[in-house]
């Protein structure tokens, strides 16, 4: 019994730290200190007035990031 339990509570942790790591987070939203924003690992560049290139428009917007527009190098 001691063993099942113990197989049991191992297979609940990996599912739990797998689903936890399954989206990745940026900080609250500005001023907001709520919960973390659940941003898409889609990788579209972005471009913002403070000269930093973000993953996406999500993280932008989660770093208060402002004047975003998308990053292409052209050739």
């Amino acid at each position: 019994m001691k063993k099942r339990f113990a197989k049991l509570t191992l297979a609940l942790a990996f599912a739990g730290a797998a689903i936890s790591f399954s989206t990745p987070t940026a900080k609250a939203a500005c001023g907001d200190p709520g919960d973390p924003v659940a941003c898409p690992a889609v990788y579209d560049p972005v471009i913002c007035n403070d000269g930093v290139v973000y993953s996406n428009s999500c993280y932008a917007r989660a770093a208060c990031a402002h004047g975003c527009r998308p990053y292409t190098i052209t050739p």
